[in-house]
């Protein structure tokens, strides 16, 4: 499953390469390697297996819940779809609060003392994922698990999900991507080295290689 999820993402230019011009993330790291997982829903075939892996993954893992939930906007297209698939309720998490009507951040329906399992496109730090989960557990939803496409595997992102108490798992790994991508002729092995290289310590990349 792992390889076929990387094997879509790759297709449909989900992950980017840019080991030459790298990117700039919002906490202001520059990555030669950037993910945009809004670009599925353009293209079924690959957003099915995204689908059918985030199914396959729940039934694995026997993860236990009655809602889905998905946190705007990147989650939402996925935990909506999921929650169709499978015949359970969906929410989704706004970012913050309504400035008008009840200003709630939990939109679609009451949680109070059900397990919900949370949905995300992609995982960095892990900051707004777990702004979600404190958003439905103050609306009294039960969270124990956050399952995503993909995450940058982020040591940052792994500290703040134990101590928050919420088990991370994904669809697919960036080594796999990797393997996926050279398989594929997307990146060179030159190109690969680079961004394992970036992966061991993507907080002190740009310095080593003269970018920041």
């Amino acid at each position: 499953m792992s390889e076929g999820i990387a094997r879509a993402l790759v297709e449909i230019g989900a992950i980017g390469f840019s080991p030459q011009t790298p990117i700039r993330f919002k906490s202001g790291i520059l990555s030669p390697v950037y993910v945009d997982n809004r670009r599925l829903p353009y293209h079924p075939e690959q957003w099915q297996k995204v689908i059918e892996g985030f199914e396959y993954l729940i039934h694995k893992e026997k993860i236990r819940f009655d809602v889905i939930a998905g946190v705007a906007v990147g989650g939402v297209p996925h935990s909506s779809a999921l929650g169709y698939a499978m015949m359970r309720p969906s929410v989704f998490v706004r970012k913050e609060a309504k400035g008008h009507g009840k200003g709630q951040r939990v939109e679609g329906g009451d949680i109070q003392g059900k397990p919900v399992l949370l949905v995300e496109d992609l995982v960095t730090t892990g900051g707004s994922s777990l702004s979600g989960v404190e958003a439905l557990r103050a609306e009294g939803g039960i969270v124990e698990t956050l399952i995503a496409i993909i995450s940058y595997g982020f040591e940052e992102a792994q500290s703040n999900f134990a101590e928050a108490n919420v088990t991370l798992k994904t669809l697919t790994t960036f080594d796999t991507i990797l393997e996926v991508a050279l398989e594929m002729d997307a990146i060179t092995s030159d190109e690969r080295d680079i961004i394992t290289d970036w992966f061991n310590d993507p907080h002190e990349w740009a310095d080593r290689h003269s970018l920041s």
